[in-house]
């Protein structure tokens, strides 16, 4: 495509081509061209399926409630399929990930993870590099959290308007069997009607009942992520991914960090190997304490002089263990599916502790068991997997069900990343799940691991700390699940989860190829550690160099031959 072709799409998405360049530019002009012919295809069935023009006489052929990165995702999708397609916005375009979770959290971890290796006087002169009096501003680090949102909802937003995606501002409701209303408060609502309906409206953080929340001193991961202060002694309650992410800002800010967990163990969703590794490595040399086995039963925030009261009671005997008093206290206790006046009501749809119950392929069930016609619910409100990268997969997953290609997503696929320094990251079963399932369905497994101490760009770059765990079924050379915690785990990762999602065995992968020397050599290493049985006789893709010396010699002897009897 021409550089006027580009230029003409930039002029119609300004914003989108000032973020990501031409490439964007291209991909919107690619995605409508060939909407434009799907969507022929698209209105030819509805009229052979209704007897009416355009998308069988409904508004819209998707209509998405909820426009973060979920719906999004599926938006985009939808419309290079050619569907014409709405998404229904009652707050802010990117949801919970992009202005109050993933995208400002990697912004103040990118500063976290500079102050920490600047702070590092060891690490420093290990590389030969004097530094001295390290120092932040508070406030520019929050600017840069929050300058990266807007950036970023900026972009989702332009991509959807380049690409025809109509944008409607207000709260959405189901009023019926594919009817849709929405609207703001104060202005008079409007109904519009959609083949097919998708629910994406994610989730808000739980807080526990006794905890009071001010915002201020007492606060959720939407407040902490402002960065209005840095207290010099922080509580965390909740030792999962936010809170450990959390420790690892706070703490190379400068805080005092003491963690809350009601569970015996800390991080306690993760693989237990690498939970304990994960201990020594980002806990125990920080200035961290921790609680395990005991619940905050009461959180209150600092006021008139006095600081902020955490009263500590016993997990098992809801005994009172003590109070602690510090100057904040993070909640970091996990997060609850936004399903409130959704309408689900009349629809005879009834949610469980929330969450909107669906099947394998993301169609919302009822009350009675049976499936909603034309309605489907992805990312957090469904509860499957509160990951905003899953939200898209099943976004894009449903709209492949809407234009007519069965689909069902591979959930033990989708990686998972807790992007401290050093960072997790995740996929498939943890080594208890997979032992479990091993001994229901009557298979054995193994486990092996490899050091990022045995890989020379980890220790070109003095960062040797590091693991890689593989658990497989030897008998099939089936990956279960990978983890990993070390330089760069969330994108070493991928591989993993790509080769599951593909099925491919450990008897191929083993002969993938890695550059020399990267951090991916981590996982090529762990692959080839790995002892699978001998699958079926490989057949080469290619002739062995004897045979093809064989080949070449005859071919050479026919050519000469038929030279020979030519007059």
């Amino acid at each position: 495509m021409n550089s006027a072709a580009a230029a003409a799409a930039c002029a119609s998405a300004p914003a989108v081509c000032g973020l990501g360049g031409e490439a964007v530019a291209l991909r919107s002009l690619r995605i409508s061209q060939g909407a434009a012919v799907r969507r022929a295809a698209v209105a030819a069935r509805a009229a052979a399926e209704n007897g009416v023009a355009g998308s069988g006489g409904f508004d819209y052929d998707l209509v998405i409630i909820g426009a973060g990165v979920g719906g999004h995702g599926a938006a985009l999708h939808a419309v290079e399929e050619g569907l014409k397609t709405a998404i229904i916005e009652g707050d802010v375009v990117g949801g919970t990930c992009v202005n109050r979770g993933c995208v400002p959290s990697k912004a103040l971890l990118a500063v976290s993870g500079r102050m920490r290796e600047l702070h590092d006087e060891h690490h420093m002169k290990s590389l030969g590099l004097q530094v001295s009096s390290p120092g932040y501003d508070r406030q520019a680090v929050a600017d840069h959290a929050n300058n990266l949102a807007s950036k970023i909802r900026s972009n989702l937003t332009n991509s959807m308007k380049a690409l025809g995606v109509d944008i409607l501002s207000g709260f959405g409701a189901i009023v019926g069997k594919q009817k849709v209303r929405y609207g703001k408060v104060g202005f008079p609502d409007k109904e519009i009607t959609a083949r097919n309906i998708i629910i994406a409206t994610g989730s808000v953080p739980f807080v526990p009942k006794g905890i009071e929340v001010d915002g201020k001193t007492v606060f959720t991961s939407d407040h902490a992520l402002k960065l209005e202060s840095v207290p010099d002694w922080i509580a965390i309650v909740g030792s999962g991914y936010i809170g450990l992410e959390f420790s690892d800002v706070y703490t190379a800010l400068g805080s005092e960090v003491t963690f809350v967990e009601a569970l015996d163990q800390l991080m306690p969703g993760f693989d237990p190997e690498i939970a304990k590794l994960a201990q020594r490595v980002l806990i125990n040399p920080r200035n961290i304490d921790y609680h395990t086995g005991v619940f905050a039963s009461k959180i209150t925030p600092a006021k008139d002089g006095k600081p902020v009261q955490i009263e500590l009671i016993d997990a098992k005997t809801k005994e009172h263990k003590e109070t602690l008093e510090v100057d904040a206290a993070l909640i970091a206790t996990g997060r609850a599916p936004f399903t409130k006046g959704l309408g689900l009501e009349n629809i005879n749809v009834v949610t469980q502790r929330g969450f909107i119950p669906v099947d394998e392929r993301m169609r919302v069930m009822d009350a009675d068991g049976n499936v909603v016609p034309n309605l489907y619910c992805i990312g957090d409100a469904n509860g499957k997997l509160m990951l905003a990268h899953a939200a898209s997969a099943q976004g894009i997953s449903v709209v492949e069900q809407i234009s007519g290609r069965d689909h069902i997503l591979n959930h033990l696929s989708i990686p998972a990343a807790c992007f401290t320094h050093p960072e997790i990251s995740m996929v498939g079963l943890t080594e208890p799940q997979a032992r479990e399932k091993a001994d229901k369905e009557g298979f054995e497994i193994s486990v092996v691991k490899t050091s990022f101490k045995a890989n020379t760009k980890a220790l070109a770059e003095n960062e040797g700390d590091g693991l890689a765990k593989l658990i497989y079924r030897p008998d099939t050379g089936e990956i279960l699940g990978v983890h990993i915690l070390g330089l760069h785990a969330a994108d070493l990762i991928h591989e993993a989860s790509n080769a599951i999602a593909l099925g491919t065995r450990l008897q191929d992968i083993k002969f993938a190829v890695h550059a020399h020397p990267t951090l991916s050599e981590v996982l090529d290493e762990l692959f080839k550690a790995a002892k699978p049985r001998e699958g079926p006789e490989r057949k080469p893709k290619h002739p062995p160099q004897p045979l093809l010396k064989v080949l070449s010699f005859v071919t050479h002897l026919l050519t000469s031959q038929k030279r020979n009897r030519q007059p």
